[in-house]
């Protein structure tokens, strides 16, 4: 038997049946891997074995009792527990104190600077026994993002929890600290913890599991052993058909100039620190320039310095001649300088999450209308055209932007920028969050733009597609330019050293 079933678990919310009739179990000593699509229904799965959400229909059973779970308490004490892809730590708390707190015994609260030597203690029992390490008296906001995670995981052990759930838990970390992860995960499971992961990177599904459960518009396609098929097997049941996994990058044309160039750019933040420090490098028409570091290493601020939404300290922006730094963004337009941004948050600075996708489109152009009317039948136009040339599904071009799938909302937003027919794209984390099909339309978007001699930055985190899609990747840590490297000959664990800060030996 099982050591966590669910049986015919359904969830509606409102019109939308996110669950239906689903099926999973997951065995003690076993990591399971959960795939699907965007909108498939695995979060809403996971969330009422972690008693987020209750069950419309269907039972869930923990070692053959049938378990009601009314909140994620109920869950943690039937030894069920999640950790999210967006952690819930409080930064200024150090390492034992985020661990242990709102621990209770007996329903008392306990004081943990009272019980502190003894809180660390167990701490410490819990790492011995399953290979984890934190610095205990270590600040939150003083930590990487593979060690906010070891202390999530271990928050949720020392409350005596058998069954782990990970949410994406590999998102943000460079290949050496996803193979620690991995490590932890494989020491749980020979201690007998019953691991569910939640991920969309099918190498590390094929590397980490036991066994896959793969849902598909809501319902369950079926369960496998892990060792009896591949990744292409599981993205054709993820999408209900065949699927390449391939991503074709033509070599670009040899080119004298660069189309942009930046040099000695810096910016400080309030605090002093260096955000950018001294960065250089060069963008040619015609290429995909890749950009990869860990989390909040400057990226979002080069992007809006080059875009114009934000000041560097110095530096200099030359756009075939033409200095940019320090202009607005209308600024840059009035100069004639094509130039498209696709921002990280699409439905805060990329699109209006409450206008309609035709309202969205005329967004860009407006300003050129003459009078003060806008025109709206040209905007329609507008938008039917994008929105078939780049086959985003939505009822209508009134349709509300927010109520779109979230590959259909990338879709418009970049489908906007690209009809610009921009000189330079920038795009930022173009397909976070989005599901296999939705991300390879936006490669194929991207490479068609590369084809048309447009110079496109792309900020990614998935070094697999940085290495096929790009032509050149820059590594960036603390705002600083490690290296410029060819994806042709730079390993995964390269480019995570150099993600690190640090530089790859020379064999």
């Amino acid at each position: 038997m099982p050591y966590i079933e669910m049986r015919h678990i359904s969830k509606r919310f409102a019109t939308v049946q996110a669950n239906d009739d689903v099926g999973m179990d997951v065995n003690r000593g076993e990591i399971l891997a959960l795939l699907g699509e965007n909108g498939s229904g695995k979060s809403t799965l996971v969330n009422m074995l972690s008693g987020i959400y209750l069950p419309d229909a269907g039972s869930i059973y923990v070692g053959g009792v049938r378990q009601f779970f009314r909140s994620p308490h109920d869950a943690i004490a039937a030894g069920i527990g999640m950790v999210h892809q967006h952690f819930k730590l409080i930064p200024v708390m150090s390492a034992w104190e985020n661990i242990s707190l709102g621990e209770k015994k007996k329903g008392i609260s306990v004081n943990p600077f009272i019980e502190k030597k003894k809180i660390n203690d167990k701490i410490t029992e819990i790492e011995k026994r399953f290979g984890l390490y934190v610095a205990h008296n270590k600040k939150i906001y003083e930590m990487s993002v593979s060690e906010k995670q070891t202390v999530e995981i271990l928050k949720i052990l020392y409350r005596g929890v058998t069954t782990l759930i990970l949410d994406e838990p590999s998102a943000v970390l460079t290949p050496q600290e996803t193979r620690g992860l991995f490590a932890m995960m494989r020491n749980m499971k020979e201690a007998g913890c019953a691991i569910i992961i939640i991920t969309h990177k099918l190498n590390e599904v094929m590397e980490i599991s036991d066994r896959v459960t793969v849902l598909r518009k809501g319902k369950a396609v079926g369960t496998v052993n892990t060792v009896d098929t591949d990744s292409h097997e599981l993205a054709e049941m993820m999408v209900g058909g065949s699927i390449s996994l391939e991503i074709h990058r033509e070599e670009p044309a040899p080119q004298q100039n660069p189309m942009l160039e930046v040099k000695s750019l810096k910016l400080e933040n309030a605090d002093g620190i260096k955000v950018i420090d001294n960065m250089s490098f060069a963008l040619y028409g015609g290429e995909i320039l890749g950009v990869a570091g860990i989390a909040g290493s400057g990226q979002k601020e080069l992007c809006e310095i080059i875009a114009g939404l934000q000041k560097a300290d110095s530096g200099s922006i030359n756009f075939m001649g033409e200095e940019m730094l320090g202009l607005s963004p209308r600024a840059i337009r009035e100069k004639g300088i094509g130039m498209s941004f696709v921002p990280e948050d699409r439905l805060g600075m990329g699109l209006v999450a409450g206008m309609s996708v035709s309202d969205n489109i005329l967004l860009k152009s407006y300003g050129n209308t003459a009078g003060v009317f806008v025109d709206r039948t040209e905007g329609k136009v507008q938008a039917e055209n994008i929105v078939t040339r780049y086959d985003i599904s939505t009822p209508s071009v009134q349709h509300i932007v927010r109520k779109l799938s979230g590959g259909n909302i990338q879709k418009v937003l970049l489908g906007r920028e690209i009809e610009m027919q921009p000189k330079i794209l920038i795009t930022a984390y173009p397909v976070r969050g989005l599901d296999i099909g939705a991300s390879y339309s936006i490669y194929d978007m991207l490479n068609e733009q590369k084809k048309k001699g447009v110079a496109v930055l792309y900020i990614g985190e998935d070094l697999d597609v940085l290495r096929e899609l790009c032509d050149r990747i820059m590594v960036i840590h603390g705002g600083a330019v490690m290296d410029i490297t060819d994806p042709r000959s730079s390993t995964k664990e390269d480019l995570g050293l150099l993600m690190l800060g640090q530089k790859p030996v020379a064999v």
